[in-house]
């Protein structure tokens, strides 16, 4: 009975400097770096927005709920994972979000395997999954609620996320307790 950690969409658009940046994003990308070192997780998972063309997820006057700015091109820098993440040993990394608005990590696939992440998670023996990046009110709770579906004991490290709307992080955390997803620590 494997555990594993996913770092969600710890990327350099992101993050401070980034075309949809969320503050505490480079702390939150320090921390989880420090943490991963430390951690005894069978196996360690990135997500990355990748986007190639998703529709009206990007708009040129975005309302931050349902469209946003241009952000995690496919092939840009700003696609890429934190720098302070160079050091983390990621089993795979999975992509989601070339062809269309995509939130959750169970939503993506590493390409290199072509498999998802709840198949790669299976085949590699994990029961229970740890959930960690950005954004808390994004696809961290939505990455968090996927696992919960998909079987997997699920916890938030909270204080290893940083939320758009740090207002909404209270509803997000009842609806993650209210689905069976644990709540560990406090949002950054």
């Amino acid at each position: 009975m494997a555990r594993a950690l996913i770092v969600v969409d710890v990327q350099n658009d992101f993050c401070e400097g980034g075309s949809l940046a969320v503050e505490g994003g480079i702390a939150v990308a320090s921390a989880i770096a420090a943490y991963a070192a430390a951690s005894d997780h069978d196996v360690v998972v990135a997500t990355r927005d990748h986007h190639i063309d998703p529709g009206s997820h990007f708009s040129e006057d975005p309302d931050f709920v349902d469209s946003w700015p241009v952000h995690c091109v496919a092939g840009t820098p700003g696609a890429e994972l934190r720098a302070e993440l160079s050091g983390t040993r990621f089993d795979a990394v999975f992509d989601k979000g070339e062809f269309a608005a995509a939130y959750s990590g169970f939503e993506g696939r590493d390409h290199a395997r072509g498999v998802g992440l709840a198949d790669f998670l299976r085949d590699e023996g994990v029961t229970s999954v740890d959930v960690c990046g950005i954004a808390t009110d994004y696809c961290v709770r939505a990455t968090a609620l996927d696992a919960a579906g998909a079987g997997f004991a699920t916890t938030v490290l909270a204080d290893l996320t940083a939320a758009v709307a740090p207002s909404n992080t209270a509803r997000v955390v009842a609806e993650w307790e209210a689905a069976g997803v644990a709540v560990s620590g406090a949002p950054m």
